[in-house]
């Protein structure tokens, strides 16, 4: 049966990938001190909408009804999830969480429907909040080998300019039509600009970073310049920067990288009961198809010739010293086939010879070199 369009397997290899991949972002965002989270993946309707009806997003949700008739829908992102989650919490209150989310929307080879979201999130934040979110992604950026450029931007800054200019109304169809810069030609945004009379800020934006000094709110992206600085990490600005407009409020930032078109990671400052929150989001899909990691832990086959307890004693022992290890009970021809086929690199025989000289027999399914070793050089022989 095959899966259904926009839905996706993962076993083997690719699933050991992405399982290191989460690893490392738990790691690194307990590191900052973020607590993890977990939440429903199904929710009311009304909650999962909020007031980002008119979201690009939010009209793709997946919607249900359960027996009792209540229109509900699958959440389409996590960061919604933070306006239930942050109430009776000290602030700042710093979380991160793991898990899926779906959308009902086109697929592509880098867009599916069920995809899993990567977010950290400091409730109660300002600008070296916003830096520290950064610095947290460009670690994780470094442990993956992933080469990319941190672009930040600022909402504020986009509404300065466009009150600098005259423009009024219509602001947020505006800046919907900027938010394009990246998918469409800059003359086909033009063209897009001219029924507002707005095509004048494609050339604006296009300024050097000197000219955006004269803006009040361009102290903020100095500012976290700044602290980036501290951190050593660098930001680029990019004045035309938008992102999520039914959310962002202040710094916005946007990860991008020559493989893909679409932004590799995204995130901002946004408002919610209140609060000042800054938050940033990985797509593991995409960061784990760019991931140069190599896969920790070797894996061991054990392969039992009828000598199942010293076999399985064995793999206790491996076990207890943090070794992944396999037990085969069956024919050394078939054991090997086994482990060729899971891409099992070391392969142990237990049989009674091996139990007299109280020695195992090691094989390296690469070289074909066979070794006999005692238990501790076989601790050691496992990397």
């Amino acid at each position: 049966m095959e899966t259904i369009k926009g839905f996706k397997d993962y076993t083997g290899e690719e699933a050991r990938k992405r399982a290191e991949i989460k690893k490392i972002l738990i790691d690194s965002f307990e590191k900052y001190g973020f607590e993890p989270a977990e939440t429903p993946v199904i929710e009311y309707e009304d909650f999962v909408k909020g007031n980002n009806v008119q979201d690009e997003a939010v009209s793709d949700i997946f919607k249900l009804q359960d027996r009792g008739k209540r229109r509900l829908a699958l959440r389409y992102e996590l960061t919604f999830q933070l306006k239930r989650l942050m109430k009776n919490k000290k602030l700042p209150y710093k979380r991160f969480q793991i898990g899926p989310v779906f959308r009902d929307e086109p697929v592509s080879s880098n867009r599916f429907r069920q995809f899993i979201q990567c977010d950290v999130d400091i409730v109660g934040s300002n600008i070296k909040d916003d830096a520290e979110i950064l610095a947290v992604t460009k670690e994780i950026l470094d442990k993956l080998r992933i080469k990319a450029i941190l672009n930040i931007g600022n909402r504020e800054l986009l509404n300065e300019i466009l009150d600098d200019q005259g423009i009024k109304e219509n602001k947020e169809q505006i800046l919907r039509e900027i938010d394009k810069l990246n998918k469409l030609s800059e003359r086909e945004v033009k063209n897009n600009l001219k029924k507002f009379d707005a095509e004048k800020l494609i050339s604006i934006l296009k300024n050097k970073e000197a000219y955006f000094k004269k803006f009040k709110s361009y102290k903020n992206i100095e500012e976290l310049k700044k602290y980036c600085k501290f951190y050593g990490i660098k930001a680029v600005f990019q004045p035309s920067l938008v992102r999520g407009l039914s959310y962002y409020n202040k710094n916005v930032f946007e990860i991008k990288t020559k493989k893909f078109k679409e932004s590799l990671i995204g995130g901002g400052s946004y408002m919610f009961n209140n609060v000042q929150c800054t938050g940033i989001s990985f797509g593991l899909d995409r960061i784990a198809t760019l991931s140069n990691i190599k896969l920790k832990n070797e894996r061991a086959l054990i392969i039992s010739l009828n000598q199942d307890k010293e076999a399985i004693k064995l793999a206790q022992a491996l076990r207890k010293n943090c070794k992944n290890v396999n037990l085969f009970y069956g024919k050394p021809s078939k054991a090997l086939d086994y482990a060729n086929s899971y891409g099992i690199e070391k392969v142990i025989f237990i049989g009674k010879e091996e139990i007299k000289m109280k020695k195992f027999r090691l094989k390296d399914m690469k070289t074909g070199k066979e070794i006999l070793l005692n238990l501790n050089t076989i601790i050691k022989a496992l990397k």
